[in-house]
């Protein structure tokens, strides 16, 4: 522990090379509000910087840390009842499945005090506050507040603002003293910022690497929607519009430059009018409805129903159509010509084949949605029109391509049921979210596999002609298409079937419940999960380290008896810079380590050192330093010295953060923040040990 210490006295020096990473989002300011003239109320406002929140005072066990206000005992006043907070955001967090509140932009905590005598005091209190965006949590922080209580005479000439409601006061003479003692350190910090920026290169930022997901996820959804567009194309509505179209667009213009420009324009108007409705769709519900969409119990279960409504009208049971009307009113438009004729004529296309293109937007629509993007649904809507235009534009330029195109029959209805059965899959996905929001175990992760493989084992009887339905044509023989994709689907199917009994099953880990969501969290029959070779059950245990759960690696939890351990076997050290309530720590856990190539090497080739920087347990007496970060602060839990460790020796704040280091404690490989990719990491992980031993 000494090491430590002196450690951090000597960085003290180094402290001008403190760099961009080290974050301070949360500015907190105070003010008083007269009720009474004795009673007041003690207001603690937050201002939380974009794409960060802090969580609500009241969070279930083994949740994030939740925000704690503590005041001074003082005989001049007592407190009445707790501090009340301003209304947050409460959804599901499917990391640590449990409902919680968090704020965004600002949060508001008031604590109602009655004087018991006719002076005024000074109340002193603390907040313990934890923060977290996308990609990062950081450690807690603790800052001081300060509300002077004039007495009853100056409260009166010191009103500022007086409320409607209530004939309460507003009083706020210190509240430009405190903000300046509340970011006291920010303003030290800034400083320290500025002198060493040149240091930021050496890290990725996990700014950057949010920026990074948010491109990978929006690519994502216009992959997956221009394919559900491809598969829209052969629908029965859809198929044989294509000829009829091209072959109108062709004969009718003058010149076939002419019939190509046309039909260019008629599928621009298709993908006009579908991302139209994606940017409505975005408008309505706004930034903030579609960040709570994935998480929201009542919003899984609409989509959930909206599903297998789908599901239902692609396997044969109805149509959904829209209203005839709307399909005259629009024919009547389009034989106007011209450009306007021609979009007319794209949306004639897009009302008639509503049918089959109306359940394919639907769930477009819902999924782009429910991954919090306000341009998702724009992307889907953009991928899914481009692949619905692109043929019109194409063979109207190549008329001659038509003549390989396959002819309409039974197959397209195949398609639609295909689709059918993918839609009812996808819809107990939802119907999952809204199980592990309600907490309700009905849709544990046996029964939800159960579900799955039920559905896809009679889809692949479909595909193999052993279940007909209502507007299937005869089937006298199986293509050799119709039998691939059957194999497929079996071998899918079968694929699924070890979930029962605790197999991750990784390709399709991102839909079923987490594997402690279960009836046998670790398998039936089995209390462990994980690869390597070395950590096992009958492993001797070092002083000082335990088995992590459920991956039983070896790990330390102390930074002097980690790196010990690691010069006796001879082996790099990876500290984790982590957090009991850090969300993307626990998705590394469950997404990264669990691949065996990363946890081979977490459990044979590193000591792995896991530093908790919201460990709340006391330091010892003699451990107890003053904060080299915030001085005149004391360093009193486990968590805060890891903290200090990390913001002096790495210049950053933020968790997850991961370092390879040697046994002089140098660093092998550059650090790295949150890394979702598994090769990625894996690379990561690969050089740096091979760095050691070089």
């Amino acid at each position: 522990m000494k090491k430590i210490y002196l450690f951090l006295l000597l960085a003290t020096v180094s402290l001008a090379s403190v760099q961009s990473q080290i974050l301070d989002p949360v500015k907190w300011s105070t003010s008083i509000k007269k009720i009474s003239e004795t009673e007041y109320d003690l207001i603690s406002k937050a201002s939380i910087e974009d794409k960060w929140h802090l969580y609500s005072q009241v969070v279930p066990d083994n949740g994030p840390l939740p925000t704690n206000l503590t005041f001074e005992e003082n005989s001049a006043y007592k407190l009445i009842g707790k501090a009340k907070e301003s209304k947050g955001h409460t959804v599901h967090d499917p990391v640590f499945d449990m409902v919680i509140t968090f704020f965004e932009n600002s949060a508001t905590f008031t604590q109602r005090i009655k004087l018991t005598g006719d002076k005024g005091t000074t109340v002193k209190g603390e907040v313990e506050f934890m923060v977290c965006d996308d990609t990062r949590c950081l450690p807690p922080s603790y800052i001081d507040l300060i509300f002077k209580i004039p007495t009853p005479e100056k409260s009166k000439e010191a009103a500022v603002t007086s409320e409607n409601t209530d004939n309460s006061e507003t009083v706020e003479p210190t509240t430009e003293k405190v903000e300046n003692n509340a970011t006291v350190d920010t303003v030290k910090t800034e400083v320290v910022k500025d002198t060493l920026q040149a240091s930021s290169e050496k890290t990725l930022s996990a700014v950057e690497q949010n920026q990074k997901q948010d491109e990978k996820g929006l690519w994502t959804i216009f992959f997956f929607a221009f394919l559900s567009g491809f598969a829209a194309l052969l629908t029965p509505c859809v198929f044989p519009m294509i000829p009829m179209t091209v072959s109108f667009f062709t004969k009718q213009s003058k010149t076939k430059a002419k019939g190509i420009k046309n039909a260019i324009i008629y599928g621009a108007s298709i993908i006009i009018i579908y991302v139209l409705l994606g940017i409505l769709v975005s408008l309505i519900f706004g930034p903030q409805a579609l960040n709570a969409l994935s998480t929201n119990v009542w919003f899984n279960l609409i989509f959930f129903v909206l599903l297998i409504v789908f599901a239902v009208s692609f396997l044969g049971a109805f149509e959904i159509m829209l209203p005839n009307s709307w399909a005259n009113k629009v024919d009547s438009q389009a034989d106007r010509g011209g450009l306007i004729g021609i979009f007319f004529m794209a949306l004639a296309l897009a009302i008639v084949s509503f049918s089959c293109t109306g359940p394919i937007v639907g769930t477009l629509l819902v999924q782009a949605a429910a991954g919090g993007s306000q341009v998702g649904p724009i992307v889907g809507m953009f991928g899914f029109s481009l692949a619905i235009a692109l043929p019109f534009a194409l063979f109207a330029a190549f008329p001659g391509w038509m003549n390989s195109l396959p002819k309409s029959g039974g197959w397209l209805n195949t398609v639609k049921v295909v689709l059918g059965f993918l839609e009812l899959a996808l819809a107990f996905k939802f119907l999952s979210n809204a199980d592990l929001v309600l907490q309700m175990h009905l849709l544990e992760r046996e029964v939800f596999l159960a579900i799955w493989i039920a559905i896809f084992g009679a889809l692949a009887l479909y595909l193999f002609g052993k279940i007909k339905l209502p507007h299937d044509s005869p089937l006298t023989h199986i293509s050799v298409g119709r039998l691939s994709l059957g194999l497929l689907v079996l071998a899918f199917t079968v694929y699924m079937i070890p979930g029962l009994w605790g197999a991750p099953l990784n390709l399709i880990s991102a839909f079923p419940p987490p594997l402690d969501y279960a009836e046998s969290p670790y398998g039936v029959g089995n209390s462990k999960v994980g690869g390597g070779i070395v950590a096992n059950e009958h492993q001797e245990v070092p002083e000082g380290a335990h088995l992590l759960a459920p991956h039983q690696i070896l790990a330390f939890n102390d930074y002097d008896k980690g790196l010990a351990y690691a010069k006796t076997v001879g082996k790099p050290v990876m500290i984790d810079f982590t957090g009991w309530a850090c969300v993307n720590c626990r998705k590394m856990e469950q997404n990264v380590w669990v691949d065996d190539k990363v946890l081979n090497i977490l459990k044979n080739e590193v000591v792995l050192i896991s530093l908790y920087v919201d460990d709340k347990r006391k330091l010892e007496d003699d451990e107890i330093v003053e904060s080299q970060l915030k001085p005149g602060k004391k360093l009193k839990y486990i968590g805060q010295k890891w903290s200090e460790l990390q913001t002096i020796k790495y210049k950053t704040n933020s968790q997850p953060f991961y370092v390879l280091m040697g046994h002089n404690e140098e660093n092998l490989i550059d650090p790295v923040g949150y890394t979702p990719d598994v090769e990625e990491y894996y690379g990561w992980l690969q050089k740096g040990v091979g760095a050691f031993k070089k």
